[in-house]
């Protein structure tokens, strides 16, 4: 079994707060006095973190500032909290480096484009969660891909995100050693939510695995890039190949979010829309208009999913 997957066991009990079912696997995490989170301009000595944030149940994370502000907003007006005109203040900003919005149980928070940019924000947010003694907390990625075999539009669940030989682990390098993590997401979260895309009725929704690269072009096999090292007939074999591993989309962040939320016991989600079909071109050549319309299919989804989630407690 890879380590941190699903069924690994998780944290003792000295790692894990009592309140929250967050668990830290840090040794050292409890010894700390004061924890800031400086990436996010939040700290324990300068905030109630359990006032501002204990209620939080959806923690949904994005690339765009910009379209975490607007996701804040939808699920805002979704939920009857505040209409789209209400202006949602961002928590950090005191730093250009995240940005983090609150409507009632929903954080909407952005991660930059990445893995390394993602990974910082998942430690702090994720400590966050765990300062704020939150429970049964679901982190869900919403986001932009490259579909292998969909009709642009279509909406990916992610089953399990694989890595460039489409195997379900993340491989870090950590103190100069190769340490592998799983990279499946939580199966009953992920067909719920496939489940909620059917229901809508207004775009293709299907379960997939997620191809999670280093970059956008050559490591995604585009031909478009300042730099190529392979031919057009190498790059359809490779996207062939993938499409038969089950890859249905490819992005950038998919590998972190689940390998993390796997060791740290928060059941997490990768919902994205494919704005191409690699297996018919690099560029998006989307108009602005049909881009704004694809982008907002993820945020139509995870409204249905924290609606129908809210109504059943």
């Amino acid at each position: 079994m890879v380590p941190g997957g699903p069924a690994e066991k998780k944290a003792d009990g000295k790692q894990a707060s009592k309140e929250s079912s967050i668990h830290i696997p840090n040794p050292h995490f409890e010894k700390m006095k004061e924890d800031i989170l400086y990436h996010f301009a939040l700290g324990t000595g300068t905030h109630d973190f359990p006032a501002l944030f204990g209620d939080v149940k959806f923690a949904c994370i994005g690339g765009s500032p910009l379209r975490m502000k607007a996701f804040i907003s939808y699920i805002a007006e979704q939920l009857g909290i505040a209409s789209p005109r209400n202006d949602f203040p961002n928590i950090c900003a005191a730093t250009d480096r995240y940005a983090m919005y609150k409507a009632g149980p929903v954080l909407s928070v952005s991660h930059g484009i990445g893995m390394p940019s993602a990974a910082i924000m998942l430690h702090e947010l994720i400590k966050l969660l765990h300062h704020s003694k939150c429970s049964n907390v679901v982190i869900i990625r919403l986001g932009t891909s490259g579909g292998i075999g969909l009709e642009p539009g279509s909406v990916v669940i992610t089953r399990q995100s694989v890595d460039a030989s489409f195997k379900p682990q993340l491989e870090q390098v950590i103190l100069g050693k190769s340490v592998v993590r799983s990279t499946v997401l939580d199966k009953d979260l992920a067909e719920e939510l496939t489940e909620c895309g059917k229901e809508l009725k207004q775009f293709n929704t299907v379960m997939g695995n997620t191809m999670c690269t280093l970059d956008f072009y050559e490591g995604q096999a585009r031909l478009d890039g300042a730099i190529c090292s392979f031919t057009g007939e190498e790059k359809m074999k490779y996207l062939k190949a993938a499409h038969e591993a089950g890859v249905r989309n490819i992005e950038m962040e998919s590998a972190i979010v689940a390998s993390m939320c796997n060791l740290t016991g928060v059941k997490g989600a990768v919902v994205c829309v494919t704005l191409l079909n690699r297996l018919q071109g690099d560029q998006i050549t989307c108009s602005p208009e049909v881009l704004e319309e694809f982008e907002s299919r993820p945020q139509k989804l995870v409204g249905a999913f924290i609606k129908k989630r809210l109504k059943e407690r």
